[in-house]
């Protein structure tokens, strides 16, 4: 700029938030560095194009294995082609399309997935790292499966975000469920959460409220002849486990 004036306003302007001074000039704070890498890696634009392309598991509605990925606007969005419903949807960066192909694309949807559930688990807001209040609710009407009738509903405060998954999904994170599911060949911290769709749909994952005033819900995983039961309060906190074997009805507490 050849209007030095012109510059020390706008830089004045920036400062406190975006930029610090000091006896060696301006420096970028982290927020004004954080816009910077937000900028430079162009996340504010629309990500390419992609798909319509099938992606295995099974529609939560009506249990065909019908699922199509694409995507809409900055959300990687899966669809049923056989009822035509919106089976799930997860934000995606155009820095995130541009680096992948197809497959491995879908894989670090996964993987985000995966880590935003464990994070939402332990209380935290994936988007700005505050404290999440967590609550559970009923939805009779719900087109979820019979197996599943409660949403768990997480908020920030600080960044307006709200998070909602059924309650069954909301364990399957928790180290009681990632063991149980690893002792039989499956890393559930892999998996999208369409691929679990399959379990809530056949009624091998299912919740019950199990007392009220508070209100408490017990979860149950299911492989084969094999479950674990997750015992949670009102916040959807898990408080208890218990494993068990069909061949000996023994329980496992934890």
């Amino acid at each position: 700029m050849k209007n030095t004036s012109k510059l020390s306003y706008h830089l004045g302007e920036l400062r406190g938030v975006y930029l610090r001074k000091s006896d060696d000039g301006y420096s970028l704070s982290h927020a004004g560095e954080r816009i910077v890498r937000f900028l430079l890696s162009e996340n504010y634009e629309q990500p390419e194009s992609l798909g319509p392309e099938p992606v295995d598991g099974v529609c939560v509605f009506c249990g065909e294995e019908a699922l199509e990925a694409k995507l809409s606007h900055q959300f990687f969005r899966i669809d049923c082609t056989a009822c035509e419903k919106q089976v799930t949807g997860q934000p995606i960066t155009p820095a995130q399309v541009r680096t992948r192909d197809g497959e491995s694309l879908v894989r670090s949807v996964k993987l985000r997935s995966a880590e935003d559930a464990r994070q939402i688990r332990r209380e935290m807001c994936p988007e700005c790292g505050a404290h999440l209040s967590a609550d559970v609710i009923g939805v009779p009407e719900s087109p979820l499966p019979d197996a599943d009738s409660f949403v768990v509903t997480s908020t920030c405060e600080e960044c307006l975000r709200e998070y909602n998954s059924p309650l069954t999904y909301s364990v399957v994170s928790h180290p009681a469920s990632v063991a149980f599911h690893w002792n039989r060949g499956i890393d559930v911290t892999a998996r999208g959460l369409w691929e679990f769709h399959e379990y809530l749909y056949e009624g091998r994952w299912t919740s019950e409220q199990t007392a009220s005033d508070p209100n408490e819900y017990v979860v149950v995983l299911r492989h084969g002849e094999d479950a674990v039961r997750l015992y949670l309060d009102s916040t959807a906190t898990v408080v208890r486990t218990e494993r068990v074997r069909s061949d000996s009805g023994e329980f496992r507490h934890s």
